[in-house]
């Protein structure tokens, strides 16, 4: 069953109807406006995109002059410069430079990919060289009418980019299967991040013009982008290799300047040691000189006063001036002494001293076996350090009993004299170094690096502490 339409309705439908027509022609036009502006912010990109190249080439430029190294740069400047010219090559007139600027920019282009992982053939070189002319030859036949030729050197040139980055792609993953570092991944990841989308991009580009024109027309302004970016990522890339570089540089010569700084320092010490061994010597062989001297002349002297003189007090003087001038010439000659002899030296003139002077004396040993040596002038300063507190107590004490006593703690040897005298007079009141050869003592004490201390008192005897370092 169908329904009459109401005349009203037919009149109110005429009006649409009308303007169907209008609305398909407003549509292209529409559409139209759409793809000149995209044609539009297009060709600024390109612009600015033209500009910084233009700027990194100039850049990389100076930079791979300067650094030897960073010569295989050259060839993405040119790759850089043939696409800034070969944009400004866009206008008709200029149609038969495009194909030689594409040939231009492959031959760079390839170069540096493949020498940026040292990778070099000859043929390869060769055939860029040899295309560089065919390209031009062919054209020229052709009248300077470029058409499908120009279109097909375009896809071929086009193809022999796209190869290049794949296998410089693939040598990056062949070194980072053999040295597989964090430096060559992320390394890897950054050129595959820009090569990929261009080997895309510029597979794509090339399918759209064989599939469409019109989808050619509007995707080409956008996909050509890719190319431009890549060689900007890829400078930037190379200024920072160049970067990190130079802080390796300047932290390799730190380690340099440091090791060098040791290496003086370590000169220094052996110049001022060989300084020191020389006047050790010189030192020593003018010791010995005059120890010789004075045994020789001034010690046969003394031994003819001691067994010729008629005077027991010449004699005794002479003996002990004699003894003297023996230990003088013993600390000259330099030679260390064993610990243990020089403690039988000194118990034997101690107890002997003593024994003469009608005073008990007590030697205590240590009781530890002793095998340090004393320098020959340390032995020397104690003997007489010795010699000047046994006549202490000999001359002035009034003791019966004397216990020297001998330790080595700590590293230091320790020497104790205590007599059971009446110690010395009060009315030194505390001045001890100023009476019976204190000072004296003090003095060779502090030479040798030690220290000699005096307890004393009046009715309870004196107690000499002396401690030297071995």
């Amino acid at each position: 069953m169908t329904f009459p339409t109401a005349p009203g309705a037919m009149t109110a439908r005429r009006p649409l109807l009308a303007l169907l027509p209008g609305l398909a022609l407003l549509w292209p036009a529409a559409a139209h406006a759409q793809s000149q502006a995209g044609l539009y912010w297009a060709a600024t990109l390109h612009g600015w995109v033209a500009a910084m190249l233009a700027l990194m080439a100039t850049v990389i430029g100076l930079i791979s002059n300067l650094h030897h190294r960073e010569r295989p740069a050259n060839f993405l400047v040119g790759m850089m410069l043939s696409w800034v010219v070969l944009r400004a090559a866009a206008a008709p007139g200029a149609a038969g430079l495009r194909p030689l600027l594409m040939t231009l920019l492959v031959l760079c282009g390839v170069q540096y990919l493949l020498r940026q992982m040292n990778w070099k053939r000859s043929w390869i070189d060769h055939a860029l060289l040899i295309q560089c002319l065919i390209v031009p030859a062919s054209l020229l036949l052709t009248g300077g009418q470029v058409g499908m030729l120009g279109l097909v050197w375009h896809a071929v040139l086009s193809l022999e980019l796209v190869a290049a980055m794949g296998w410089a792609l693939w040598l990056r993953r062949l070194r980072l299967q053999a040295t597989p570092d964090d430096a060559h991944a992320r390394e890897y990841g950054l050129v595959a991040t820009l090569l990929v989308p261009t080997m895309l991009a510029l597979l794509a580009e090339m399918g759209l013009a064989a599939v469409s024109e019109s989808l050619w027309l509007t995707a080409s302004p956008w996909l050509s982008l890719t190319l431009p970016v890549l060689m900007l990522g890829l400078g930037l890339q190379v200024v920072n290799s160049i970067a990190h570089a130079r802080v390796d540089a300047e932290r390799r010569a730190a380690v340099v300047e440091q090791r060098v700084a040791e290496r003086i320092a370590e000169v220094e010490r052996s110049h001022a040691q060989l300084a020191e061994q020389k006047l050790e010597q010189v030192t020593e062989r003018e010791r010995k000189r005059i120890a010789a001297d004075l045994h020789d002349d001034l010690g046969a002297k003394l031994l003819t006063i001691v067994h010729t003189s008629e005077s027991d007090r010449i004699s005794t003087l002479a003996r002990e001036a004699l003894e003297e001038m023996r230990l003088s010439v013993r600390g000259l000659t330099g030679k260390p002494v064993h610990l243990i002899d020089a403690l039988g030296d000194w118990r034997a003139e101690v107890v002997s001293r003593l024994g003469q002077a009608n005073i008990l004396a007590e030697w205590k040993s240590p009781a530890e076996d002793i095998e340090h040596t004393f320098q020959a002038r340390s032995y020397v300063q104690t003997t007489r350090i010795l010699r000047e507190s046994v006549s202490n107590i000999i001359k002035h004490s009034g003791a019966t009993n004397a216990t020297i006593s001998s330790a080595v703690q700590d590293g230091d040897f320790i020497l104790t004299i205590q007599d059971n005298g009446q110690g010395i007079p009060s009315e030194l009141d505390g001045r001890l170094d100023r009476g019976h050869g204190m000072a004296s003592m003090k003095s060779r004490a502090k030479q040798m690096h030690g220290q000699c201390l005096v307890e004393s008192g009046p009715g309870w005897g004196t107690v000499i502490r002396l401690t030297i370092p071995l």
